[in-house]
């Protein structure tokens, strides 16, 4: 009895004239414009300016792909370096072979520099591109399925992948660990879209958040592949990687959200930040336009005084000469009629 299986394809390559269409590239091209096209939105509800994450992606995607090739090739450096192997295969980066440790590190690399030359924090690129890098990992994979690698034990599950024979595997159907790394991915970035509203997460604690979540996943998919790998203490090289890297990410996050709890109020320099675009001007321009309606107030207030002290010193000699002027008449009127009275007096 047959069982159902996820097929894979018969090739990883297709031809147009001389000109070869990859599948895993296709893969990764996909994977960097979500990565991308979701990090802008995301830069631009903090505050950031349109594309501003893509300008620093130019600087953190080579970087990122030199940096997982090395990975690869270093901590596999058997299927290149060994005997009978051609060291050239190192180059061919399109057969596949990316470290996500390598890509990451390295990648950030770029991205500081890219940050550096546009005055923008780190930490808060980071935030913004993080659920995107764990999109652009679940588009990625997928590029295993063309290659028909990095598959899982044996199983008759009916979500089993069928794996055709080649050099260094058998014909068979395995656990897809390339679909549940690629379904594991879509929930962290979700994870980390939902935590980073409900907590307003900031300075790289939304990046420490995925990579934690993702080293969570990679352990146990890890843990489920029959490849060729090293092992230390009888464990593959990448569980240990995803432990020790895990134990980072949580240790960062909590120091940080002691050390600077919140969220950056302002990412580019020229630009206020918000929170999720409701604040676009920023508590602190907030501030300073409150402080600056209150000065300007008192400003008036003081301007409108001053006139009023002047008008009125002006005012008094101008009024003063009539009221002198009519108390001499009453005291002339008075006068007569006194002399008067006194003459009659007189005259008794």
């Amino acid at each position: 009895m047959d069982i159902a299986y996820i097929p894979s394809p018969s090739t990883g390559v297709i031809h147009l004239g001389p000109i070869p269409l990859r599948g895993y590239a296709f893969c990764i091209i996909i994977g960097v414009f979500v990565a991308v096209w979701l990090g802008n939105k995301r830069w631009i509800a903090r505050g950031g300016k349109p594309g501003t994450v893509a300008d620093i992606a130019v600087w953190a995607v080579p970087f990122g792909l030199v940096g997982g090739r090395l990975y690869h090739v270093i901590t596999d450096y058997q299927l290149y370096f060994g005997a009978g192997r051609n060291w050239v295969d190192a180059f061919k980066i399109w057969e596949g072979g990316l470290g996500i440790w390598g890509a990451i590190a390295l990648g950030a690399v770029g991205a500081w520099i890219g940050c550096r030359l546009r005055g923008i924090p780190l930490p808060a690129w980071a935030d913004a591109l993080a659920p995107g890098i764990a999109l652009a990992q679940a588009c990625g994979r997928w590029g295993n399925w063309f290659n028909q690698e990095l598959y899982g034990r044996a199983t008759d599950l009916p979500w089993a992948v069928e794996i055709s024979a080649g050099p260094n595997r058998d014909a068979g159907t395995y656990h897809p660990t390339f679909l549940y790394e690629s379904l594991w991915c879509i929930g962290v970035a979700l994870l980390v879209i939902w935590a980073d509203r409900r907590f307003k997460l900031g300075h790289g604690r939304a990046f420490a958040l995925y990579v934690a979540a993702y080293c969570v996943g990679r352990g146990w998919i890890e843990y489920m592949r029959v490849d060729e790998a090293h092992h230390i203490l009888g464990v593959r090289l990448n569980v240990w990687t995803s432990i020790v890297v895990f134990v980072l990410a949580v240790v960062y996050f909590v120091l940080s959200a002691k050390l600077r709890p919140g969220r950056e109020e302002v990412v580019e320099p020229d630009r206020p930040g918000g929170e999720d675009g409701k604040d676009a001007k920023g508590a602190k321009d907030a501030k300073a336009a409150v402080e600056a309606e209150d000065n300007g107030k008192a400003a008036v207030a003081k301007a409108e005084d001053k006139a009023a002290v002047e008008a009125k010193a002006e005012a008094s000699p101008k009024d003063s000469a009539p009221a002198l002027a009519q108390g001499a008449v009453k005291a002339d009127l008075r006068k007569p009629a006194t002399d008067a009275e006194a003459t009659e007096a007189d005259k008794s």
